[in-house]
């Protein structure tokens, strides 16, 4: 884990599925040893180890429940300070093998629908964090072990958390998921967001959807679904500020149309063609649009204050009493498309719904 102290740098946390198998690990060496470790050796999916601190141990019967609690690091994670727990049986087994059973308990989701990376009924504990569980058990068994472990992995405060996740739309009920193809969380990881909307569109292909409607977040993502009640809420997909990936993702599941709910200064970016569109890091270019607003006939006198203008919510409302705005817009999307489609591949057709900040249809 990375301590910012006095170095500026953010720290890394650990995902759900390193908190469930320090919890599983740190409960089979208590079964096997009768001590619980203060701390667990986890192995990490691409290779190497992270030292987990275990909370408790509570015995249950022939079985023992462990807590480990979520540490986001200095992420924006839903879980962060979260128990997560592992009630860990062992029995003995005649086939003289060790062999490991996993699954989930309270607050760990169960996928109804399809797409998902795990069947539909099974428990949403994702193909690497499973693989990891299993291996870290394995490990604290040792080589020489000879029985059937048994491992339940629950979240008291899974089925709260998940509402605060994209989980309901992807039809995982019930709880969260249990997560991590790395084993750490690296601080606003752009890989996390990646995966979610990548997951989004497998779940509306696997449903037989053609079309994605990609938002840059909860407000547009409600402006577009009151315009469009029919709306079926697995096409709605939160694509934030990641337009080129989102594009590509697309196309590459075959999705025919995609249509992108934003506002005036996302239009922008995307007609500027950037990849990436977060304000910090790929800023409006005032000097492009005020050319995008003489090609359109917007009023020449205006031109001077676009180029100055600090924000594109400024240079939307010095725009409006112009008779050439909607000729700006039409140019702005279509612009905005062709990019679109570029990073697509051109496979797809592209539209937008443009929405003022006030929250009126513009285009």
């Amino acid at each position: 884990m990375t301590d910012r102290g006095n170095t500026g740098r953010l720290r890394t946390g650990r995902t759900t599925g390193t908190c469930a198998t320090a919890a599983a690990m740190a409960a089979v060496v208590f079964l096997r040893t009768g001590k619980l470790p203060d701390c667990v050796a986890v192995p990490l999916p691409p290779g190497g180890h992270l030292d987990v601190p275990v909370a408790r141990c509570e015995p249950e019967g022939h079985a023992v429940r462990v807590t480990v609690i979520k540490d986001g690091g200095d992420d924006p994670d839903v879980t962060h300070g979260c128990d997560i727990q592992a009630l860990v049986e062992v029995a003995p087994d005649r086939s003289r093998h060790m062999t490991v059973e996993i699954e989930g308990g309270i607050g760990v989701g169960v996928a109804t629908l399809p797409g998902l990376p795990v069947a539909v009924g099974r428990p949403a504990i994702n193909p690497e964090p499973l693989r990891q569980i299993e291996t870290g058990v394995r490990t604290a068994a040792g080589p020489d072990f000879v029985g059937r472990i048994r491992v339940i992995i629950e979240v008291p405060d899974g089925e709260r958390l998940a509402e605060k996740t994209m989980n309901p739309r992807l039809g995982i009920r019930g709880g969260i998921s249990i997560l991590g193809t790395q084993g750490v969380v690296k601080p606003y990881s752009h890989d996390s967001w990646k995966a979610t909307v990548a997951e989004g569109l497998d779940v509306a292909r696997a449903l037989g959807l053609d079309h994605a409607v990609f938002t840059t977040g909860r407000r547009s993502e409600r402006l577009y679904l009151e315009a469009n009640p029919d709306t079926q809420p697995t096409a709605m997909i939160q694509a934030a500020d990641f337009f080129a990936f989102s594009m590509a993702a697309a196309t590459q599941r075959g999705f025919v149309r995609v249509t992108w709910a934003l506002f005036f200064g996302k239009l922008v970016k995307q007609a500027q063609g950037l990849a990436y569109t977060h304000a910090r890091s790929h800023p409006v270019d005032f000097a492009l649009l005020a050319a995008h607003c003489a090609q359109a006939g917007c009023a020449p006198a205006l031109l001077p204050a676009i180029r100055e203008a600090n924000t594109a919510r400024q240079a939307l409302d010095l725009l409006r009493p112009d008779p050439a705005l909607p000729a700006l817009l039409a140019r702005l999307t279509a612009t905005a498309a062709q990019a679109a489609r570029t990073f697509g591949g051109n496979l797809c057709a592209v539209d937008h719904a443009l929405f003022d900040y006030n929250g009126e249809r513009l285009a």
